[in-house]
């Protein structure tokens, strides 16, 4: 503001009686001295805050919203103040990325962006979520409570209620700009408007393409490039795979800041690494951190201290000087949230299963999970067979599964028996000959799905659910599946990538009129993520095993353990292993994880993913314990038991007199 020329302009109000000066009568009317306290306010520059000085200053935190409602305090989160003062308008950075645990309070530092833009810097803004159904969620329940909550934002963002309010779920308009919120999966959406500032939640949740347009990321920063040096970009999410990663991928591309905190003891400047928390086998209470300067143990109550004292330090060079990038764990989560001891539990509770040290790697560490797609060596394959009845299901298999990959020449056939904790068993290798367009071939597929295998209880399983593979002659696939019914025949399309939400999506109902309408009787097609039970199946193979002592003392075989009967070849073992995941780079120099044949022939593999796709489908993985009792009770498959003399109780086989129709599996159709 520059300084009024007249000494008899007032300033920041009306001027008093006492000082003399001439108001020309500007007094002499009801309501004078609000004007005049207004057109005072009005001169008054606003104060020029950062946006960490923001939220102190304004930002209410609304129960609706947070674990601890009230007044927001960045000094509860000091890791946090940095990064939110990147994004003030003085600071010269452009790009902002936060790869980082969950819950350390990155979503509400977020927030407090889009108060600051709304108050202090009003300009268009873009907020992009996962899906469009999650940025409406994010609307209510984060959005919504910002505005209400705060004053300032409450009286520049008018009611959704008022009659051309520009307050809808999805926008939010304000003097000076507009908040428009979206889904990385709606290309409208990322291009409906330019942005001068972009934020990019959870971008490791995005799809690969938005609407077939391309990457979300790119499209949505494309609407920024017009503002030049006065956009920003802030890039926030928990990370997921190796090579599949966008936040890592943009985090490496950075100038890497850890957070430096010193010890309590001897001062040493460090950033927080799991590897340095100890404890006693067995008591995770114990926890503490142990100095990598003076191997001293730090209490957890010593974390305050610590975090007040800390500051963020870039450990690489950036490619792009305008891009800053974060990295936290959860070991910094203040005191109060996530505490040492519960991420022992977290840790302890982990072992034995690689889905859950993959979700400690990704939420508590903020690391990324690498997918070890290593082909398992077939010869050890071989040596691990095992020997039971050939033809007969095994005792723990509780329903069968099948998939069918179609050839040129033949059409092969893999059935596999279920249990519990999709522990599962090879029940026979089936090859068809003649291709689709022989008759017979389809027929002789046709009779195996009536056919049954028994039981080592003395029940016979038919085959629950076969999934048949549509890339060869996909017509003729969809003709023979409709002709069986869908209830029984599940046709697949497999398709690449590990960030898909579900490894089975659909179905898509792919029949159509001669106008082109869906029909919904028609043929219905499933999609398959490939890599998703690729990686899964070789995570399986590589499980340890009891050993034969074990067993006697009455070990049991891990979840997810694959048995092979003594009958599988060297071929079909050789296909079974026939790929291994790599990591390739881009046209554009990124990386990204890809499955490659070590050989041709590959279709023991795929039957496999095909089968275990049925298995999906049938609902396995979401099945309570009370529906794989009742297979269990049909079967008599229930584990063994010990009685009081030490004797084992072998369970009941399946009641001979029952009528197929008064179990539920029976009326299912498997048995």
């Amino acid at each position: 503001m520059y300084a009024p020329t007249s000494t008899n302009s007032p300033r920041s109000g009306p001027t008093s009686d006492e000082s003399g000066d001439d108001l020309g009568g500007l007094r002499d009317f009801d309501g004078a001295g609000e004007i005049l306290r207004a057109w005072g306010s009005g001169l008054r520059p606003d104060p020029d805050l950062t946006v960490s000085e923001w939220a102190d200053r304004h930002r209410m935190l609304s129960g609706r919203a947070s674990a601890e409602p009230g007044r927001y305090r960045t000094v509860r989160t000091p890791y946090m103040r940095e990064i939110m003062d990147r994004l003030s308008p003085g600071d010269p950075t452009q790009r902002i990325v936060f790869m980082k645990a969950a819950q350390v309070g990155a979503t509400e530092a977020g927030n407090n962006w889009i108060g600051f833009a709304i108050h202090q810097a009003p300009g268009p803004m873009l907020a992009v979520q996962p899906t469009v159904e999650l940025a409406k969620r994010n609307s209510r329940q984060r959005i919504d409570p910002l505005i209400d909550e705060s004053p300032e934002l409450r009286e520049r963002v008018k009611p959704a209620r008022s009659r051309d309010a520009g307050n809808t779920m999805l926008s939010k308009e304000f003097g000076g700009g507009i908040l428009i919120m979206t889904g990385a999966n709606s290309a409208v959406g990322l291009r409906s408007t330019p942005a001068r500032y972009i934020f990019l939640d959870e971008v490791d949740a995005y799809p690969a393409s938005a609407d077939e347009e391309g990457d979300p990321i790119t499209l949505a920063e494309a609407r920024s490039l017009t503002f030049a040096h006065r956009r920003k970009v802030l890039l926030v999410s928990t990370p997921t795979i190796r090579g599949l990663s966008r936040i890592e991928r943009e985090f490496e591309a950075s100038d890497q800041r850890r957070f430096f905190v010193p010890c309590p003891h001897c001062g040493h400047a460090q950033w927080l690494k799991f590897d340095r928390l100890r404890w006693q086998k067995g008591r995770p209470e114990t926890a503490e951190y142990h100095c990598e300067g003076c191997e001293r143990p730090i209490a957890e109550h010593q974390k305050t201290a610590m975090l007040e004292g800390g500051e963020w330090r870039a450990t690489a060079t950036a490619a792009d000087p305008t891009t800053v990038g974060y990295h936290l764990s959860a070991l910094y989560s203040p005191i109060g949230w996530l505490s040492w001891e519960r991420i022992v539990r977290a840790w302890d509770a982990a072992q034995g299963s690689d889905e859950a040290i993959k979700a400690f790697r990704n939420t508590i560490l903020g690391e990324t999970w690498v997918e070890t797609g290593e082909a398992p060596d077939w010869q050890r394959l071989y040596d691990r067979r095992e020997r039971w009845t050939s033809g007969m299901v095994p005792a723990g298999g509780l329903f069968l599964t099948a998939g069918a990959d179609v050839q040129k020449d033949r059409i092969e056939v893999d059935v596999w028996a279920w249990g519990r904790g999709l522990e599962s068993w090879l029940v026979d290798h089936v090859v068809i000959e003649g291709g689709p367009d022989r008759h017979d071939a389809w027929s002789d597929l046709t009779a195996l799905l009536d056919r049954n295998w028994p039981h080592e209880r003395g029940a016979h399983l038919r085959i629950a659910r076969l999934a048949i593979d549509t890339g060869y002659e996909a017509p003729a696939v969809y003709s023979w599946s409709r002709a069986q019914g869908f209830a029984q025949v599940s046709p697949v399309k497999g398709v690449e990538g590990f960030n898909r939400s579900s490894p089975v999506s659909g179905p898509t109902f792919v029949d159509a009129t001669e106008g082109g309408k869906r029909l919904r009787r028609g043929a219905r097609l499933w999609t398959v993520a490939v890599s998703t039970f690729k990686a899964e199946t070789y995570r399986f193979l590589r499980l340890e095993r009891p050993t034969e002592e074990d067993m006697a003392d009455g070990a049991a075989f891990p979840p997810g353990s694959v048995h092979l009967p003594h009958w599988v070849d060297n071929e079909w073992l050789k296909q079974f292993v026939a790929e291994q995941l790599v990591t390739v780079r881009t046209k554009r120099g990124f990386a990204r994880l890809e499955w490659q044949k070590l050989r041709e022939r590959n279709e023991a593999l795929d039957c496999r993913v095909y089968a275990r796709a049925a298995a999906w489908i049938a609902g396995a993985d979401r099945w309570p314990d009370e529906k794989w009792r009742d297979l269990e009770d049909q079967l008599g498959a229930a584990p063994t038991e010990m009685d009081g003399a030490g004797r084992v109780n072998r369970p009941q086989s399946a009641p001979q007199g029952k009528r197929q129709s008064d179990w539920l599996g029976r009326r299912e159709g498997w048995f």
